[in-house]
């Protein structure tokens, strides 16, 4: 089969077998291409690439992947915190195992979520980056009375603004800098920064976007961040002088006996407009180095790029 492994600095095309064992099979019908899969280049990973990703069973049942699927057996996997695992640690797929940019993928039954009607299975790659925003907002407990911004507008700050707006906040605000992402707050009903905010989700993996959230948090407030970080200046002094309490978010768990990958992916389903607007380009497998290196162009108006395998 054909499969899209890391070759740092880029991928390339390959024929690999089809992957045996346990698990179920599926035909891998999208994958997503986002910030890790760029970052695992930089770190030398030299895997089958993907971690967002969608395809159909031998049945014809549709799903998404969760690719956070754990020991489950550990406490922390009991509790349905498999991205916590105790055992095997959070699954690297795409890093340190193979991912799902492929024609077909093995993965357990645990970690398959049936898609809901109206999430076409193109773009079910979304549930992935739902899902972290999803537990994004979870971790900060947004709901109906909070008031809630969002600093970086890309595809999973897009996302924790709608995720914000499902768990029942009206006005969420989203704090954007390019054209691409002013037309899309505006699409989903989101407005810019005003004031200070009982909890601000960072989303953008960078130095001034936690100083920016820090700073758009009231006093005693709380900031989620979900990207990534480096070696940075942690904003201390400000997050110390008002109390603002710093809570990283590491991918989606379960919760209250539902997954949040479902969850997630019920958002999608009921928001067509957010794969239309996330989902930017689209590329066949063969072209996979043309669409990382599309993926990495920030200047044309890219949220999400898609391999079709």
């Amino acid at each position: 089969m054909r499969a899209v492994r890391n070759a740092p600095p880029d991928v390339e095309l390959v024929d690999v077998d089809e992957p045996e064992g346990d698990g179920e099979l599926l035909r891998v019908a999208a994958a997503g291409i986002c910030a890790s899969d760029l970052l695992y280049l930089e770190y030398g990973s030299r895997e089958i690439a993907g971690h967002e990703f969608a395809g159909v069973l031998a049945d014809g049942t549709a799903v998404a992947v969760e690719p956070m699927f754990g020991c489950s057996g550990c406490p922390q996997c009991d509790q349905g915190n498999f991205n916590r695992c105790q055992s095997a640690g959070p699954t690297a797929l795409g890093m340190l195992s193979s991912g799902g940019m492929s024609e077909y993928f093995r993965a357990p039954r645990r970690a398959l979520v049936p898609l809901p009607s109206g999430l076409d299975v193109k773009d079910a790659a979304l549930v992935e980056p739902a899902s972290v925003a999803w537990h994004g907002c979870h971790m900060g407990a947004v709901g109906p009375t909070t008031r809630v911004a969002v600093v970086g507008a890309g595809a999973i700050g897009i996302l924790a603004v709608t995720s914000a707006q499902a768990m029942g906040v009206e006005d969420v605000a989203l704090e954007a800098r390019h054209r691409h992402q002013f037309e899309a707050r505006d699409l989903i009903g989101a407005v810019a920064p005003s004031g200070h905010y009982d909890i601000v989700l960072e989303t953008g993996g960078s130095e001034s976007s936690l100083h920016r959230a820090v700073a758009l948090a009231r006093p005693g407030g709380t900031v989620v961040y979900m990207g990534v970080f480096g070696d940075i200046t942690w904003p201390h002094a400000e997050a110390f002088m008002k109390e603002v309490a710093l809570r990283p978010s590491l991918g989606y768990c379960a919760h209250q006996g539902r997954r949040e990958f479902a969850e997630a992916a019920d958002m999608l389903a009921g928001r067509p407009e957010l794969a239309q607007t996330l989902i930017t380009h689209r590329f066949p497998i063969e072209d996979a180095p043309e669409a990382f290196r599309v993926a990495r162009d920030k200047s044309k108006g890219v949220f999400r790029v898609v391999v079709e395998p």
